[in-house]
């Protein structure tokens, strides 16, 4: 299932399952002679993100203070499998408790739902962190999960779409707060008390919010250096100058038009006569990607778009001069390293 195929389902199928589990929480609380707030002390906490490989790289702050508090070994991450591999790179948590949900239609994603839910109980799950605002069925998957502690972003008076009320710790989204901010804290509510709303009623933790740092190795480098020479045809004549111009399926209101990535290209290559331009991308986006090399035209444009591992792109940046990207997972990667960015909108 594509993006858009996902959110369509998301919206019909997910307002209707968080009304249904919302009318249960609720039921249930009535059957009890307190409301179904968590009162159990935080052991084992998994993270609910599944898509935007991007966010993970501002979430690094928020995950490492989970590992601090509650042990390594018992920090989760819930994500499809396309976007784990940088948490993989960042290795902040066992790559073990990493638990992947494939979408490739309904009922594979229903089935994997399914065990990842098995799953958590098993391992006792006892806190959930929901990272979504936007989709409903990380709100769903938290409520089914049976653990006590739920965090999440709830909408209360604000824009935003029905997700119900199936968290136990409502925080409020707060637009002038950095992402990461905001993350550290859905992991700080986890120590709050519930009856509060909305959370946080305290300033965010002072942390560091640096994005971890990645380092290349020598190899990594020569590695690198060496598939961008075969695509070439021979040594580089100088700088790498890199475009990602992103030709899948990414929202219309964070791309830029493929033919503003034309035409700059064109005049990066015509100022600079020794400039390499590399246009990097996924590898659905392969044939896109090589459109847009054929249309900037000239033996010093490569297309790597489907030729490099996460790792390699990352390498990628570290050979570079400035990297022009979409907004889109690329800009935060390239947060981890010392290239220049510069990241456009519509």
């Amino acid at each position: 299932m594509d993006h858009e195929t996902i959110r369509r389902i998301d919206r019909l199928m997910g307002s209707a399952l968080c009304f249904t589990l919302t009318a249960h929480r609720r039921a249930a609380d009535a059957r009890r002679d307190r409301p179904s707030l968590a009162a159990a002390p935080v052991r084992r906490v998994l993270f609910l993100k599944l898509i935007e490989q991007g966010a993970t790289v501002l979430a690094a702050p928020a995950l490492q203070l989970a590992v601090d508090r509650y042990g390594r070994d018992n920090v989760y991450f819930c994500v499809f499998p396309e976007n784990r591999a940088i948490l993989d790179l960042l290795d902040i948590l066992p790559r073990e408790n990493v638990i992947e949900l494939r979408h490739g239609d309904l009922r594979t994603f229903a089935l994997d739902a399914t065990a990842a839910l098995r799953r958590m109980r098993r391992e006792g799950i006892d806190a959930v962190i929901d990272m979504e605002f936007l989709t409903r069925a990380p709100a769903v998957l938290a409520y089914l999960s049976g653990a006590g502690t739920r965090v999440g972003l709830h909408r209360f008076e604000e824009e935003g779409p029905y997700r119900g009320d199936l968290l136990t710790h409502r925080v409020q989204y707060n637009p002038y707060l950095h992402t990461s901010e905001a993350y550290l804290q859905l992991v700080q509510a986890l120590e709050e008390d519930p009856a509060q709303t909305p959370l946080l009623k305290r300033a965010v933790r002072d942390a560091p919010l640096e994005p971890p740092r990645f380092v290349a190795t020598d190899a990594d480098r020569a590695r690198v250096l060496a598939l961008l020479e075969a695509e070439h045809g021979g040594p580089l004549p100088g700088p790498i100058v890199l475009l990602n111009a992103n030709t899948g399926d990414l929202l219309p209101t964070r791309m830029w038009r493929t033919d503003r990535f034309v035409e700059l290209g064109q005049r990066i290559l015509a100022a600079h006569p020794n400039v390499t331009l590399a246009l990097t991308g996924a590898p659905s986006e392969r044939d896109g990607v090589e459109d847009v090399r054929r249309r900037i035209g000239g033996s010093r444009v490569l297309s790597m778009a489907g030729r490099t591992s996460l790792r390699d792109v990352l390498v990628l940046y570290t050979l570079s001069e400035v990297l022009v990207t979409n907004d889109s997972g690329p800009g935060h990667f390239a947060s981890m390293t010392d290239v220049g960015t510069m990241c456009s909108r519509i």
